[in-house]
């Protein structure tokens, strides 16, 4: 708010404006008498609020109150079409990408398989999977507002260098931010994945309301995301939460871990560790194919069981994720404990009870333990949440 004074009329006419805008997003349509009472504006004011806000094509009418007594009153509703947000998931087997209205509709959706790409088309490719999920929506690059994508690892902020994801082949030059700008004409944000799927927690899951959480995420690795004081706990480099690098009692002592693209919590209880722990326990027919989709398998089924090989498979798994949560929780000493990731759901709350009763005995604190509530493309819906929060701060401002 530039150029404005602290508690003059056009700043509270702003700050009235972004609450009703708000209300709208949280409630859908109301009517001005029902926006009056939920900001405690008086009818003429709340009119003029209305009037002003269709007029800067933030609001639009739809529709009247049927079914109560009196004439029917005008409703009135955020404009979807004021702004777009996109936001892209990276992977090393494919880029999911995906544009949400201002209201946080997702509009359009494109998926473009990555895998033995060549390393030195990663601008070609991002630039291909947003204009896929931008011709589904209909609309062109010019009209997005804002992307925010997201990665393994994180892009180092004094460098500009992705760290901590040695897996994602391409993503490593140091001009790759700079030819990345040169080709987006909106702004761009770069995100951890695991802390995405955080914000979509916080915003939409089972985090809403929490101030301080603990998010632990396994699939393709295990990672984690800290919530301290409502925000996101990045780091000095970004690497905050990289606890699948944590060395943990159990496992041999990993040296060079970036190097080697593991740690002990990795090889404790990472997706890639459950096959071989498995066929150690005498579970047979454990299956092939890629890691994560076999360890997910193995874990729902595990779920299921009462006694044998599987039985012991989920309890040496719980015990594996406790122990590298103990850690976590005697640093961060938080209020919840989220766990996500396709490997760790599948085990549902059998696995989130094991877990629990795990950690009580091995941490002095003891954080509630919570199955992650946002399961359809977590990481994607976190980097839409994120960009449209900027956009929408950005676009609903009517003081400037």
């Amino acid at each position: 708010m530039a150029g404005t004074t602290p508690g003059t009329p056009r700043v509270l006419r702003a700050m009235n404006d972004r609450a009703a805008l708000d209300l709208l997003l949280e409630h859908g349509p109301l009517s001005r008498t029902k926006i009056g009472k939920l900001t405690g504006l008086s009818k003429p004011t709340a009119s003029q609020l209305l009037a002003r806000l269709e007029s800067a094509g933030l609001v639009v009418a739809t529709g009247t109150t049927e079914g109560r007594p009196g004439p029917n009153a005008q409703l009135y509703a955020v404009h979807a079409g004021a702004a777009f947000a996109a936001g892209l998931d990276v992977t090393p087997l494919r880029i999911r990408a995906a544009v949400a209205d201002i209201t946080g509709t997702t509009v359009g959706e494109f998926e473009l398989p990555t895998p033995g790409r060549r390393a030195d088309s990663v601008v070609k490719q991002v630039t291909e999977a947003l204009d896929g999920a931008v011709k589904a929506a209909g609309l062109t690059r010019a009209d997005i507002h804002r992307i925010v994508i997201a990665t393994p690892g994180a892009f180092d902020p004094s460098t500009g260098r992705l760290r901590y994801a040695s897996h994602l082949p391409g993503w490593h030059s140091p001009t790759l931010l700079d030819e990345l700008a040169a080709v987006l004409p909106m702004p761009v944000e770069y995100e951890n994945d695991v802390n995405l799927v955080a914000v979509a927690e916080q915003r939409l899951g089972v985090a809403h309301g929490h101030e301080n959480f603990v998010l632990l995420w396994n699939e393709e690795g295990l990672g984690a995301s800290l919530v301290i004081g409502g925000r996101l706990h990045r780091g000095f480099t970004g690497g905050a939460g990289e606890v699948g690098f944590l060395p943990v009692p159990g496992t041999p002592l990993v040296r060079q871990v970036t190097k080697a693209n593991s740690g002990g919590f990795q090889e404790l209880a990472g997706a890639q560790a459950l096959p071989r722990l498995a066929r150690d326990l005498g579970v047979e027919g454990v299956g092939h194919g890629h890691y994560t989709e076999v360890a997910t398998a193995l874990v729902a089924r595990a779920a299921e069981a009462d006694s044998g090989p599987y039985r012991l498979l989920l309890d040496a798994y719980a015990t594996g994720l406790a122990t590298g949560l103990a850690s976590m929780v005697a640093v961060l000493d938080p209020e919840l404990v989220v766990l996500s990731g396709a490997v760790i759901t599948a085990g549902g709350e059998p696995l989130r009870a094991r877990v629990q009763a795990e950690l009580a005995e091995l941490a002095a604190s003891r954080p509630r333990l919570v199955l992650g509530s946002v399961r359809e493309h977590p990481v994607l819906r976190g980097a839409l949440e994120s960009a449209l929060a900027t956009t929408r701060d950005e676009v609903f401002d009517t003081s400037r």
